[in-house]
């Protein structure tokens, strides 16, 4: 018995009747849209953790991206083995159910595209994402967890967020999670002039919160930070002042305005504290916004008595109020968006159709 070998012609017509396999791409995570700050905060990334969460879930594929902000924790992933969702839940020890969004193919790759031109977060059209996705990508590279169609994906999304940008106006206005902090503020106190704000943390987000409170007249500032140096430099730059982080029980009277924005692992203020500090005060009164995740106000701060705490999810609706102007803008954003992800599909059925004449051409040799 003899079996005839396929000609060159014959796996062709086979190519053509079959379609490409699809892209095999995937995003898996959850933000402020589907899971409210105590469900974010249980799949926080942590600097000293990457490494390890990156080596886990390439168990479940060959190239992966972790992308992890204020407002959302996603995993982007190419070469999948098993199911996307088993393999981010393992990877945080958690079951986050109904909370964990997934999307694959040119749908994964539509999200990353509107994440990266900000029209996936919560101030519409924010600038900071750019650089998150931009240093999520160096950090893949830099453990060897990238590959080719990761890269090329992730390029575009950047390269599409920038022309959001560019060419619709949209983050011209200034509309940020500090912003919105800010006016929260404004609005509890009444105004902000002659008041004095204590900053916790001293970085990227600590720095545009001081740049909203000098605007709204606030003259007095103290950052407060477990690094001195950078707490120090921050405070030099804005003309407040420094405080170790060991201080912090001491300098708290004297804040009418406390904004809580660190990478801290663990609860930096409690209820206790706050009531004694506010019993030093003449007004009694002390308003602490939290817009750290994990969150590092303690809830229980809620509970004292003149003290008002509040979080990142209760920005929602100031920062909605601001973005009119913004929302005029989406659909030239989200036409860029289609058009850019439309030029990564024909790329993929390009590089699809080289791969199968490479297989022609091999089978008919």
């Amino acid at each position: 018995m003899t079996f005839a070998c396929p000609t060159a012609a014959t796996l062709l017509h086979q190519w053509h009747a079959q379609p490409p396999a699809p892209l095999d791409f995937a995003v898996v995570g959850l933000n402020h849209q589907t899971a409210p700050v105590e469900v974010r905060e249980r799949a926080v990334v942590r600097a000293d953790e990457e490494r390890l969460l990156l080596a886990h879930l390439q168990r479940h594929a060959r190239e992966v991206m972790l992308l992890s902000t204020c407002n959302r924790t996603e995993v982007y992933l190419s070469g999948i083995q098993g199911d996307p969702r088993a393999a981010f839940e393992g990877a945080w020890g958690h079951a986050l159910g109904e909370h964990l969004y997934v999307h694959r193919g040119e749908a994964a790759v539509g999200h990353l595209y509107r994440v990266a031109a900000g029209l996936n977060s919560l101030v519409l059209g924010e600038t900071q994402i750019q650089g998150q996705v931009k240093r999520a990508l160096q950090t893949s590279a830099g453990y060897g967890v990238s590959g080719p169609l990761l890269n090329k994906v992730a390029q575009g999304a950047l390269a599409a967020g920038k022309r959001v940008r560019h060419e619709t106006g949209m983050s011209d206005k200034v509309v940020s999670v500090s912003s919105a902090a800010v006016e929260l503020a404004q609005a509890a106190l009444g105004h902000l002039a002659g008041r004095t704000a204590l900053i916790i943390g001293a970085g990227e987000t600590a720095e545009l919160t001081m740049t909203h409170l000098k605007a709204a007249g606030v003259q007095n500032v103290i950052v407060v930070n477990r690094t001195v140096a950078r707490a120090q430099q921050l405070a030099e730059k804005f003309g407040g002042r420094p405080c170790a982080h060991e201080f912090l029980q001491e300098v708290l009277p004297e804040a009418d305005v406390v904004i809580a924005s660190s990478a801290a692992p663990h609860y930096v203020l409690h209820g206790p504290e706050v009531a004694q500090a506010l019993s030093q005060r003449p007004e009694r009164q002390m308003f602490l916004i939290d817009i750290s995740v994990p969150r590092i106000l303690n809830p229980d701060i809620a509970l004292v008595a003149g003290a008002h705490l509040h979080n990142l999810d209760d920005l929602t609706g100031i920062v909605s109020r601001n973005l009119e102007s913004r929302r005029e803008a989406l659909p030239h954003a989200e036409a860029i968006i289609r058009e850019a992800a439309a030029d990564l599909s024909r790329w993929h059925l390009t590089r699809a159709a080289q791969l199968a004449k490479r297989e022609l051409a091999l089978a008919s040799d």
